[in-house]
């Protein structure tokens, strides 16, 4: 079945860098194959399986676990906004709530004396 028939569908290594999911099809290959993808809850272990309009994908990025329907296939890798135009987000990220980590130095005071990094060391119980 080639990929200009009605209802073909697109490999799904390719619609996922088309979508800007991954920098390269390399990438977006690597996933599939160490079987971190899921079509509609199913995992996908090949690169080569298809993708088609209506489907959901399920895949780590990051910190973040992707929830994506496909609304639409790509004839290339296009600029974002037209990438965007691709699928809806179902579960979008959400910003990072985590605190900034300090070492109890007010922020601008410049950089740590010596006495203060051989506190911070036995703070870490660095040797």
């Amino acid at each position: 079945m080639s990929e200009d028939a009605p209802g073909a569908g697109l490999r799904v290594d390719k619609w996922l860098w088309y979508a800007r999911f991954f920098k390269s099809r390399t990438l977006a290959a690597a996933m599939c194959n160490a079987g971190r993808l899921r079509l509609g809850g199913v995992v996908v272990s090949k690169a080569h399986h298809r993708v088609r309009p209506g489907d959901v994908l399920t895949f780590p990025q990051g910190r973040h676990v992707r929830v994506i329907r496909v609304v639409a296939l790509a004839s290339r890798r296009g600029p974002a906004v037209e990438a965007r135009l691709l699928y809806e987000d179902l579960a979008p990220p959400r910003p990072e709530t985590r605190l900034p980590v300090s070492d109890g130095r007010p922020a601008g005071s410049g950089r740590p004396t010596k006495r203060d990094r051989r506190a911070l060391d036995r703070l870490r119980q660095i040797p």
